[in-house]
């Protein structure tokens, strides 16, 4: 076992045995408000309101979250504000993290924090090294955690932010936090403008902030505290561009965008821009919504792992916890989606986890928890629902995975407002129109006017691009029928288990309880047809991956029963979506030609005028990835911390194609 991260005294503060130093004293929440809050203008002063009223956004940066006590603050604050903004995104760095309980033990002193660490509580988990979005008030307040040392990760958070809270334990105990180049690199998150706060007043540390362009003064600090530190980030210079770093086209106001393309991807880019102001019309060449691939009877969110820890594992980390996060807000749960929990069981010799997990599970209850390798929660489960493990077959069990109803997911994100549903608008032609985009069907008719488009229509985005996507079609087949009835449903069970093949039982539905299976991969194939060969590998790859819950369908297959549905996926070379500006630009002027339409942009139009952008290529991953894609296409285009760390974002850019 190893040494707790958080000691707590007899008197309840609590310190850190490793740097020797207190996390906060009795009066820390005063602390917090006194120095951070106030000090970065976010609590109202008399008649003056506070720095924050009436923004559209507003983001806050912390080198160090320790409990989260400025957190709980700045939140409590917010929801207090009646001027509030209307999204709250809060970044911040953490080497070691606290367990759960320590930080409702924390906000415990402070009654009016405590149902916040509750919240923030349940959802404290798979806080592995990397990047992870927390969201809060349906998704209005998102708190991005950067978990590892501070430079590094400083590094790997994107957008820029309005206040600056510079925290952590003492220069003394940990000098890495308050080094140059720490400092340099909470500067490169910083807009022009952006004020900063610290109980830290010492002379390195100011020295080290004017050199990073901040304009620093003490002020007046709460007992025992003489003085606070305070600072505003006004550089006289124009900060460099990170090495890296592509230009992605930002807005300063949401206006109007037309979404092509009615399925998962459409529906989660149009729900991430409408909840930021725009006006967005979704078209589609079907009558009804999740019309293709996204019409699955039900599909398993749950990661992908690899024994390296590869860029898709972590995506659909970060996919999956968002995916089943927008469901809760927006779904019912147990109709149109549950977060189960989802059995994985690998074939014979095969190797998904890297052995730091396998080892680290005897004795880290978290990770135990979260991926659950051959630990005696996993065997249980898999016994009691009749899943056959044995020596040669590893088990790994996604504590927070499920299911869901794509269809219903897609139709929940469409009613949110500032969304126009258009089905049957075939859309064959995207041109330029002085200041906007127009949208037009076959005969040339207008179907959209638009400030942006989002071509996020699957396989078929291909045929509206003139351009270098190597976007390839993959057919998917599955299988599904009614629920066997009796002693017989004992043996499918009660969570979904996936592997060669995948099978989701159970599900309700008005027609009575059902299941699901399958599904085939069929390359370079674009049509949905249903194929009989197709319909007798599902229900093999099930009688492999389930003996008994095989056994007990057996007889729906020759009944007809087990009915067939197939769809057409797009999927990439690397297995990664394209998500974002269809152009790389270069002071917002496009270096080639459009490759919407084949009709090229002249150069007094194009500064005009926002490029095309794309979210497609999702392949099989589409209901893990999709949520998360319209975040990340959303947060690039407002210029917002992004939901994922930079250097995966980047491996999402549709540009790396172009």
């Amino acid at each position: 076992m190893s040494d707790p991260t958080v000691h707590w005294r007899g008197d309840g503060t609590p310190t850190s045995p490793r740097f020797g130093d207190i996390y906060r004293g009795a009066g820390g929440l005063a602390q917090a408000r006194h120095v951070f809050l106030r000090g970065c203008g976010l609590l109202p002063e008399g008649d003056a309101p506070a720095a924050w009223a009436d923004a559209a956004r507003w983001a806050v940066l912390e080198t160090g979250f320790g409990l989260g006590l400025n957190f709980l603050a700045t939140w409590r604050a917010w929801r207090q504000d009646p001027a509030r903004p209307a999204h709250l995104f809060y970044s911040a760095v953490e080497a070691f993290p606290p367990e759960p309980s320590d930080l409702v033990r924390s906000a415990a002193s402070f009654p009016e924090l405590a149902p916040l660490a509750a919240e923030l509580a349940a959802q404290w988990h798979g806080l592995l090294p990397g990047v992870h979005r927390l969201r809060f008030d349906s998704e209005r307040v998102q708190l991005t955690l950067a978990i590892g040392d501070a430079q590094p990760m400083l590094a790997e958070l994107g957008g820029t932010h309005d206040a600056i809270y510079l925290d952590g334990f003492s220069p003394a105990r940990n000098p890495a936090m308050w080094s140059l180049h720490t400092l340099q690199a909470v500067a490169r998150l910083a807009r022009r403008g952006a004020r900063a706060a610290s109980w830290c007043v010492a002379g390195e540390v100011r020295d080290r902030l004017v050199t990073c362009g901040f304009e620093v003064e003490r002020a007046p600090g709460l007992p025992p505290k003489r003085h606070t530190l305070r600072a505003r980030f006004a550089p006289r210079w124009q900060p460099r561009r990170r090495a890296g770093d592509v230009p992605a086209p930002t807005v300063a106001q949401p206006g109007r965008c037309a979404v092509v393309g009615g399925g998962l991807a459409g529906a989660s880019v149009a729900w991430s821009l409408a909840r930021r102001g725009w006006q967005v019309t979704v078209l589609d060449r079907a009558p009804e919504p999740a019309a293709g691939a996204s019409g699955l009877p039900a599909g398993v969110v749950a990661p992908h792992v690899s024994p390296d820890d590869r860029p898709v594992s972590r995506l659909t980390r970060a996919g999956a916890r968002a995916t089943l996060a927008r469901a809760r807000g927006l779904l019912q749960g147990g109709i149109d989606f549950a977060a189960t929990g989802v059995l994985e069981r690998h074939a014979p010799g095969e190797r998904r986890l890297p052995e730091s997990w396998l080892e680290a599970t005897a004795s880290d209850a978290a990770r135990a928890e979260s991926f659950g390798a051959d630990s005696p929660v996993t065997v249980a489960r898999a016994q009691a629902a009749g899943v056959p493990l044995d020596a040669g077959h590893r088990a790994l069990w996604h504590a927070r995975a499920g299911w869901v109803r794509p269809a219903a997911l897609v139709r929940a994100l469409l009613r949110a407002p500032g969304i126009d549903w258009r089905g049957g608008a075939v859309v064959a032609l995207i041109g330029p129109a002085e200041a906007e985009w127009r949208v037009r069907d076959e005969a040339g008719a207008v179907l959209a006017e638009a400030d942006l488009v989002v071509i996020a229509a699957g396989f078929g985005s291909l045929a509206l691009l003139d351009g270098p996507l190597p976007l390839h079609a993959l057919r998917g087949q599955v299988a599904h029928g009614p629920m066997p009835g009796g002693a017989a449903d004992a043996a499918l069970p009660p969570f979904p288990v996936n592997g060669h093949g995948s099978l989701i039982a159970h599900l309700p539905g008005e027609g009575g309880p059902a299941w699901v299976t399958g599904a085939t991969f069929e390359r370079a194939n674009p049509r949905p047809d249903l194929t009989a060969p197709d319909h007798a590998a599902n229900r093999q790859r099930l009688a492999e991956l389930l003996p008994d819950a095989a056994a007990a369908l057996d007889r729906q297959w020759a009944d007809g029963r087990a009915q067939a549905w197939a769809g057409v996926r797009a999927t990439l070379p690397d297995r990664l979506p394209a998500v974002g500006a269809w152009q790389v630009f270069e002071q917002n002027r496009p270096l080639a030609r459009t490759d919407i339409a084949s009709t090229a942009i002249e150069p007094g139009v194009s500064g005009a005028l926002l490029p095309p952008h794309l979210c497609t290529g999702l392949g099989a991953r589409g209901l893990t990835l999709a949520v998360l894609c319209g975040e990340v296409l959303a947060a690039t285009l407002h210029g917002e911390p992004l939901p994922v760390a930079r250097s995966l974002a980047a491996r999402l850019r549709a540009s790396r194609f172009a």
